[in-house]
Formats: C-alpha cells, sequence, structure tokens
C-alpha cells in the first residue's frame, strides 16, 4: 500500500515538531521541578526523532538497530511500570497510563525490524511508501492488530480531551453561592497557629513535598500533551497501514 510522497514530507515534518514539543516538555518540568510525564515526555522525543528519520531518509540519525535497543529498553520500562502501578500508584514524574506507551514501543520495534528488509530489496526509507509491490517484509497481521490499537488509543485520548474540557467548563457555568463556616475550631496558641500554617506539619504528608501542578505553564498542559499524542497515534498509524 503506497501513500502520496508530500504526505511523507508533511508528517516527518509533525514528527520533527511533536519530537521537539516533547523534548521542550522534559527540560521545562526539569528546570521547573513540577510534575509532567518525564518518561513519556522521553519516549515522544526518541519516537519523533526515529520516524522522522523513517519517513525522509535524510532526517535519519542512528541505524535502526541502535533505535530498536533504544525501543527495546522502553518497553520493558513500561511494561515494569504497568506492573508496579498495580501495587502503588505512579510517581509523580511517571505517567498513569504505561501500557499504550508499551504498544507505542511494540510498535516501534515491529517497524524497524521491517525497514532493513524493505531497504535492501526496495531501496525506499519505508515500504509501501513508493517502494515496488511485495516490498514490504514483515506480519502483516501485527500491523493490522497495532493500527487497530493506534486507533483505539486515539479515540481514548480524543475523549479524555473532551471530558477535560467539559469538567473545566463546569465550574463556570454553576452560580456561586455564598460560603458558610459550619463548624467552630477552639482558639490555638500563636505556635500552634504557625505550626498549622507549615506545609511540613501535615499529617500523613510525605517529607518531601510534591512539585507544583503543570497548569502553571502552558507549553505543560494537558490540552498539548494529549495533541502531540494525537498527533504522533495518527502518524504511526499511518506508517502501520502503510506496511500492510
Amino acid at each position: 500500500m503506497a501513500g502520496p510522497p508530500w504526505l511523507a514530507d508533511v508528517l516527518a515534518a509533525a514528527m520533527i515538531l511533536t519530537a521537539g514539543y516533547a523534548a521542550s516538555r522534559l527540560a521545562i518540568s526539569r528546570v521547573l521541578r513540577v510534575a509532567a510525564e518525564a518518561d513519556t515526555d522521553g519516549l515522544h522525543a526518541l519516537m519523533g526523532t526515529a520516524m522522522a528519520g523513517m519517513f525522509l531518509p535524510q532526517l535519519r540519525l542512528l541505524p535502526s538497530g541502535v533505535w530498536a535497543m533504544a525501543f527495546g529498553m522502553a518497553a520493558v520500562w513500561f511494561a515494569g511500570s504497568a506492573l508496579h502501578i498495580r501495587r502503588a500508584p505512579a510517581r509523580w514524574w511517571q505517567c498513569r497510563f504505561p501500557v499504550p506507551h508499551l504498544m507505542e514501543c511494540m510498535a516501534m520495534l515491529y517497524m524497524l525490524l521491517a525497514l532493513p528488509a524493505a531497504q535492501r530489496s526496495a531501496g525506499m526509507t519505508m515500504p509501501g511508501m513508493g517502494s515496488s509491490p511485495g516490498a514490504s517484509v514483515g506480519f502483516p497481521a501485527l500491523a493490522l492488530v497495532l493500527a487497530l490499537f493506534m486507533l483505539g488509543y486515539l479515540l481514548w485520548t480524543t475523549d479524555r480531551m473532551a471530558t477535560r474540557a467539559r469538567a473545566s467548563r463546569a465550574p463556570a457555568a454553576m452560580p456561586r453561592t455564598q460560603l458558610r463556616a459550619l463548624v467552630t475550631a477552639p482558639a490555638a496558641a500563636p505556635g500552634d497557629l504557625a505550626s498549622l500554617a507549615s506545609p511540613s506539619h501535615t499529617p500523613g504528608a510525605p517529607e518531601e513535598p510534591l512539585p507544583p501542578p503543570t497548569a502553571g505553564h502552558p507549553v505543560l498542559s494537558a490540552h498539548f500533551g494529549d495533541l502531540s499524542k494525537i498527533v504522533m497515534t495518527i502518524a504511526m498509524g499511518y506508517m502501520l497501514i502503510t506496511m500492510l
């Protein structure tokens, strides 16, 4: 299955922008010490760079074997994260849904392992992008399953964006009511008030305070993060479909 040559250029440019955005999220969250999905941003920075080289050979930075090793280690990481969150909540810098990213790593491994055979037989950057019929070497059924998963992940991410948008508009639509205190507390000594005002006095709180939320910085907003995931998923789905 072949696609128009100009679409490969557009998708390669989109992957470069997505990789740059993921790298900027990773850097900003590191500098500002705010909560962000560092493992997801690192993965998408690598994925965008590798996929740009798949669409356009001029942008290929590393051999396919090196990329395969990187995404193999990433797959092990997200598989371990999926097992960890079943027993304990994710850390503040980890993603809460590692299974989709594990599937992204598996899709990258599939495309990278099928890529060298297509290059030897057709001399093209990706099977199906202007290559001769039959140049694609791999398992079309697996590519179809991965493409269907990318479609489901795209719909899930879009639904999350819509749900988050409705939730953000709901408080603004509610009428404001005057709040009244229902419980009175006895007067406390000034020393007790100072201890209560201290952040470290909260019972059961961890010794190291959690970083502030990401809503204060526009680059780290969940809306733009979901948009980058949608762009990445569309590009991966298209690439898998061209390998059928």
